[in-house]
Parts: structure tokens; sequence; C-alpha cells
């Protein structure tokens, strides 16, 4: 960075999810150039972009299809909103395409600027339900130890991470159920069968002694994204609907980062049988060219939510920029590529060859656990695999890791003690081995350094 931009940098910007103490003592990484799944820095290194910028950059940094609508679109009209019946073209058109694409058909689409904005649209249509079903006290909402769900108050609020205590989260009506990671929490000797039945009777058991009448729906990820691509076991979303239709509580499955292909199928809810209530979604809508994100409830849902907002003569939420015309025009080229053109084909016909590579660390004596399905996947790496013994905090073992890719040319996720890869659908079987090459030299340069 030269120094003129170093100056201004350090006067006038504030990251977020970043150590500030580090950023401003070693500058920050100024990306100034996409090409394909790569991405250039101010010097001139190049990058594979393992995580799809934050999970969201699924075609890439220079899709030209997303280029032309956003530039067709600004010529037409560039802004405007979706208040008081207005709309636009391009916005209608996409609701269209992400209805029919998805689980939940028959369910209208409404449109919000992020993933956060998303959850909490939902979390507001569980409410009104409910009460439109005559449960005024169903209030509380459940969420999952190692979720993530947004950063807004109520995202946050329903985010099972120990950093938002910083806030004073979580607080108001949240409750928190296991966390469904097997290999971290199954007991000794426990299988996962047996391990999958307890953490389904402490649902129940939540459920009953908060009282079924004061819950309201319960939301969760299809695999667990910012927890460390968490997959569930088999069986786990099946028997959790069961318990929910038991309690007359509402699922919500939050894709923000699965929906539109991640897992392997068009939704995650379909990679593990989820039938939700109502599905949010975002990062993928517009590949990350543009904010857009949505709520989805189902047909039944959606019929409620006009009932109940009839009393009204509107329904009492919104954001003054979601639906934006280019934002959708560029998420309609986005998903229609994705759907129909040729991208979610080349991610089936890759995803064997990623789940290949990226399970090859099974057998290094300092992996702990290999997790993946589809397009994404975690490595967690442990001082004593029998053990599951993590190194020692003072090494900072993945952000070293993470450092260590950058040298070998390579963006990857530290979380924990783990790295995490979601490359762009894009790729293919060449970039997946010049990956996971990298990675494997990060991997010993690291651990030759910790000794």
């Amino acid at each position: 960075m030269n120094k003129q931009l170093n100056e201004k940098y350090l006067r006038s910007f504030l990251h977020g999810f970043s150590s500030l103490s580090n950023i401003r003592q070693n500058g920050p990484q100024i990306i100034t150039k996409g090409e394909g799944i790569y991405v250039f820095d101010d010097s001139g290194q190049r990058y594979l972009e393992a995580n799809s910028g934050l999970w969201n950059a699924v075609l890439g940094f220079s899709d030209s299809a997303a280029i032309d609508a956003a530039r067709s679109q600004f010529e037409a009209i560039s802004a405007y909103h979706t208040f008081f019946g207005r709309n636009s073209v391009a916005a209608i058109e996409l609701a269209e395409l992400l209805s029919s694409s998805s689980p939940l058909p028959g369910g209208r689409i409404f449109f919000t600027n992020s993933g956060s904005e998303a959850n909490d649209t939902a979390i507001k249509m569980a409410w009104m339900v409910q009460r439109n079903r005559g449960e005024k006290g169903r209030r509380k909402i459940l969420a999952r130890r190692g979720g993530y769900h947004g950063t807004t108050v109520m995202g946050a609020n329903l985010t099972g991470r120990d950093y938002n205590r910083v806030f004073g989260m979580p607080f108001g009506d949240v409750r928190f159920t296991d966390c469904p990671h097997y290999w971290r929490y199954g007991f000794d000797g426990e299988t996962e069968s047996e391990f999958l039945e307890r953490i389904i009777f402490n649902l129940i058991q939540l459920i009953e002694l908060e009282g079924p009448e004061t819950v309201a729906a319960l939301i969760a990820e299809p695999v667990l994204g910012a927890g460390g691509v968490i997959v569930p076991p088999e069986q786990y979303f099946p028997k959790v609907r069961e318990v929910l239709d038991r309690y007359k509580i509402l699922l919500i499955a939050d894709e923000v980062i699965t929906g539109l292909g991640r897992t392997g199928a068009l939704w995650g809810s379909e990679t593990f049988s989820i039938d939700p209530d109502i599905i949010t979604t975002s990062k993928c809508v517009t590949a990350g060219y543009y904010p857009v994100g949505a709520a989805m409830p189902s047909a039944e849902i959606t019929a409620e939510l006009d009932k109940a907002s009839s009393d009204l003569d509107e329904f009492p939420h919104g954001f003054t920029t979601a639906g934006n015309p280019v934002g959708c025009a560029i998420g309609l080229a986005v998903v229609d590529k994705i759907v129909n053109g040729g991208v979610f084909s080349n991610l089936v016909e890759v995803v064997p060859h990623f789940q290949k590579r990226l399970n090859e660390f099974n057998d290094h004596p300092h992996v702990g656990e290999v997790r993946g399905v589809g397009l994404m996947g975690a490595i967690e790496v442990v001082k004593d695999r029998d053990k599951k013994l993590p190194f020692d905090p003072s090494y900072d073992v993945s952000e070293s890791l993470a450092q260590a890719g950058y040298r070998e040319g390579i963006i990857i996720r530290p979380i924990g003690n783990a790295v995490l890869f979601a490359p762009p659908f894009i790729i293919n079987e060449s970039q997946i081995d010049e990956l996971f090459d990298a990675f494997s030299r990060a991997l010993k340069s690291t651990l030759d350094q910790i000794g």
C-alpha cells in the first residue's frame, strides 16, 4: 500500500470481524483486481480465492453476465423501492425465478439487502403468523450453539457464538439447543445414532421446560457455516421437524450460505430433507455483485401473512433499498446462470474431486477431523488427534495456516482450530488440485514452524 493510501486508511477505516490491533500494526490486504476465481493484491500477487470472498462470489470476480446486467439496469432505472405497491420488472422476474426454483413452491419472495435482514424478516414473519393463529404467547425463538445468523441485533442474538457476549447477548426470548457436531460433542463410546437421539431428547426437554405455548420457531442452517462447516448427522432434520410439528413450532432454514448450490443440491433443504416453513437466502443470489437477500415463506405461511396483514392494510416491514432494480437485475442474471446456464452442472461435476482431495487429509497425524459436503469443507488441525486435543492457543494455528496459505497463493478462512474451503462454483478440477496442493505445503510449513 502506498504511503498516502495507508495514511487515509489509518485515519478513516474501521474493519469488521478483524483483529483491529494486528491490522493497524501490519496493514490490510488491499485487493485491486479479480479474474475468474483469482484475486490480485496491490503488489500484483495472485491468490486463488478459496472462500468465494465471504461464501458469496460463486461466479468468481469478473463475470460478464452480472456486469452487463448491472450496466443495462443502471441505464434504465437504477434506484427505486418496493413500498406502497411499487415495483420494477427486475424485482418481479427475480422473485419468480427464486420462487420457481425453491423447495417451497407457491410462496412469495420478500427482498432484503442481506442475510441478516432476511433472518430478521423471517423472525417477524414467525411472530406474525403465530399471533394470527391465536398464539400470542409464542415469542421465544430457538437457535443452536455454534450457529451464525447475522450481525443485526436479532441476527446476532440468534448467533450461538461467544463473541456476542461483548454486546450483552443473548438476551430476551432466545434459547439455544445443541450443536449437532458428533465429533466434538459426542460422548466417549457414544455412536452417532446415540448422539442424535440424545440431542433430539435435549431439544424436547428444552421445549417442555420453556413451555411449548411460548415457542414460535426454530432457526437453523443446513450446515453450520461460520461454526466450522458442521454437517449434521443423517436424519437430524427429519427428527427435528417431527418434534417441531408435535409442538406447532415453525422451522426457519437459514440458507444464506447453502442456498443455490453450495451443498451439491440447489438448496441445502433438499440435501438434508429439512422441509422448512420459511427459507432465508442471500449470498449466492447476486454472487456478491450487489447486496440482495430474501425471505421465502411457504405457500401456507404466505397465505397466513396475507391474512394477518389484512387488518392493517399492509405488511408493516421493509427496507428502503430492498428490491433495488439494479440488484435484482444482477440477481436475475446470476440465478439464471446458476440454475440454467451450466454453473450448477459444473458444481455437481467437480464436487466428487473436491471432496476426494479434501478427504485426503483424513490420515494426517495432526488432522482431527475433515468435514464437508458439496463444495464446502473444513479441516480441523489438532495436536493430538486421538484425544482431539488442540494446539496451545498461543500458536493460533488456524490463523498461522491462513498466513501460510497467503504465501502459497491461496486465501483460506481460519475459524477456531479449523480452516474452511468454499471456492467459487466455476472452479475446475485442475484448480481444485492447485488449491489443495498449496494447502498441503501451507500445512507442512505451519507444523514445521510449531515444531
